[in-house]
Formats: structure tokens, sequence, C-alpha cells
């Protein structure tokens, strides 16, 4: 009988309603605060591996590496609750011959709203109004002029689901000029996009706001730096609902803190959450989330969705919906044929 186990919960219990009628699945709880060993005993059977999109919420020894996979010698599948798997090392999954997949798409919607709301609280400077009309301030309202979306330059880091989404919204309902930065697409995808290829150099010299939706790569961690802070546009609104990890922030401090840039919204962190004595947090010109852009019930529901369907099919043996390492595909066969028949 095939072993599902699952860290903690699912994004939503609907979920576990998918899963009930399968009774040919074995779907086992694991507790991130139970004894590691017992955990271990627990995956040293198991065939799929359900775990939670944060790093920060998933003890460090159930971090899906080459020990974890060592103690799982079973295991087929490692599935990421939400579209972020940077809680697996992909190079060593693909080694050991697991499929790593994830449930991309299904928030994004979520994560594209709440980009863009953070981008009009930015131009519109609301933060700033709120803080100074709580410290007293009696002073002129154009004190707190901001700007207008309509018409302005978005410039989009990655244009996968939710950079397609953002996309669309600011094309169609604001009349931006959307240019977006992504090596992986072709110019038909871009058309279809609602975007503008450009060079990363390009995208910040002419974009009146950055958004930046990419997954935690090797390639993309740190790649938002001092350097590219300065290559923006002055003024310009930052804005990163992706993974924490793939933008500076002590840089980025230096470049609201100067004036550079008019302001940032930060979703993701470098450590989730982030210390109430962080730099960012002391600017006004920074509105901030602890990682929520993509928790609404809609986008949590969907993603659990996502998760039980995709595990259902691939434990049957078909072939995955949202592989992140297709290459071992192969390989994962073979082993899925040898373990389960």
């Amino acid at each position: 009988m095939p072993r599902l186990v699952y860290l903690d919960a699912f994004p939503a219990p609907n979920a576990l309603d998918i899963l009930a009628p399968e009774n040919w699945i074995e779907v086992i709880r694991a507790d991130s605060a139970a004894p590691l060993e017992q955990t271990f005993e627990t995956l040293k059977t198991a065939h799929a591996w359900q775990c939670v999109p944060a790093r920060d919420e998933v003890p460090r020894p159930l971090l899906v590496g080459p020990e974890f996979l060592e103690r799982a010698p079973e295991l087929l599948v490692v599935s990421s609750g939400g579209a972020g798997f940077d809680t697996f090392d992909i190079p060593a999954c693909t080694e050991a011959g697991v499929l790593v997949v994830n449930q991309s798409g299904g928030n994004a919607e979520a994560v594209a709203e709440h980009a863009l709301g953070m981008i009009l609280t930015l131009l519109k400077r609301i933060p700033e109004a709120d803080r100074a009309l709580r410290r007293g301030w009696t002073g002129a309202r154009t004190d707190f002029m901001g700007r207008d979306l309509l018409g302005k330059t978005v410039g989009i880091i990655g244009l996968g689901h939710i950079g397609r989404r953002l996309a669309q919204i600011c094309r169609h309902a604001f009349n931006c000029e959307v240019l977006a930065y992504d090596p992986y697409l072709t110019l038909q995808d871009f058309a279809e996009r609602d975007a503008v290829s450009v060079s990363l150099p390009d995208l910040l010299a002419r974009a009146d706001v950055v958004s930046v939706h990419t997954p935690l790569t090797e390639e993309t961690r740190g790649m938002v730096n001092g350097s590219v802070y300065e290559n923006m546009k002055e003024r310009a609104i930052f804005v990163q609902t992706a993974r924490g990890s793939i933008h500076e922030e002590l840089s980025l401090f230096d470049a609201l803190n100067s004036g550079h840039l008019a302001g940032a919204g930060l979703d993701v962190w470098e450590v989730e959450p982030p210390v109430a004595a962080h730099p960012l947090l002391s600017l006004d010109t920074v509105i901030s989330s602890p990682h929520t852009a993509g928790v609404s019930k809609d986008s949590r529901e969907r993603m659990a969705q996502y998760a039980a369907t995709q595990l259902i099919g691939l434990l049957r043996g078909e072939d995955p919906v949202r592989p992140i390492n297709p290459e071992v595909l192969p390989r994962y066969r073979e082993r899925f044929s040898s373990i389960l028949g």
C-alpha cells in the first residue's frame, strides 16, 4: 500500500477530504514537534512526503537533503504545499531519483492581488500618512502627495503564474506599460502574458514599479542586490512577494534611506518573521507582511486540492502535473516500478 506522510497540515483541510475515499493510500500525519527519530521511523517506509513550503516553519532535519533522503530509502516524491520549493534540495532529490512537485498557480491570484495592493498603497503614500497622523501630524495635505498607477511603467521580474496575472491586471485595469525579464520564456510567451520582453538593466532603468515573482534557486539567490537598487529609476517602488533571500535587505535599506527609492513592499524575508528591530521596519516608506501574500482562504483551498489530486495521480502511476525536476522522470519511473509495482 502506498504511504503518504504529510508534515503538520496540508494548505487546507479539503485535501484530507479529497484523500479520504482513496482507502488504498495510507495517509499519515507527521508532527514537527514530535521527536525526530519517531518521524524518521515513519519516513523509512514512506513513498510520498508532503511538506509545508516555508523553510522557517520546517525543522532543519526535515528539510529534504542528502541525509533526509538516506533515511527515507523508499521515497518516490516530495511535494510542496505551495509554489515555493526551497525546502527541498533539488539536485539531491534528482540524484536520489526522487521527483519534486509543487502547486504552482494555486496561489497566483492571491499573491498578484497582494502585490497590487502594496503597489497602490506605496504610490498613494498611505503608510506615511497613516503613521504621521498617529504621531500628531498637523501639516499640509501636499506633504503626502502620491502618484497614480494609471499609465505608469511596471517592471516584473519573473513572468510565471503570478507575474503573468499581475501583468494582466496592470495592463488592462491601469493601462500600464508592462516590461518583464524572464530568460526562460519565448517572445510569444511574453506577448500572450501582456508584457514586453526586456533585459534586466532596461527594466530597472525604465520601470516606476519593480515587482519580483521568481522562485528561489541558486540562480536567483541574492540577484536583487545593491547594484540592482542603484540602477533602478529614481523614486521607483520595489515590491517583493516571491521568496526571502532573493533580495538583499541591508542594501535595500540604504537605497530607501537615501531617498533613491520611494518605497518598498515586502512580504518575504531572509528570516521569517523578521525581528521587530529590523532596520527596514523602521522606515515609514516600507510596508510589510509576514509571508502572507498567498494565504487567502481561496488560494489555500486551491493549493490543497492541487496537492491532494496530484499525489493521488502520482501514486496511481500517472505522470506529474507540476514537476520541478522533470529530468528525473526516467529514473523515477524505474524506482516506482521497483518499489510499488
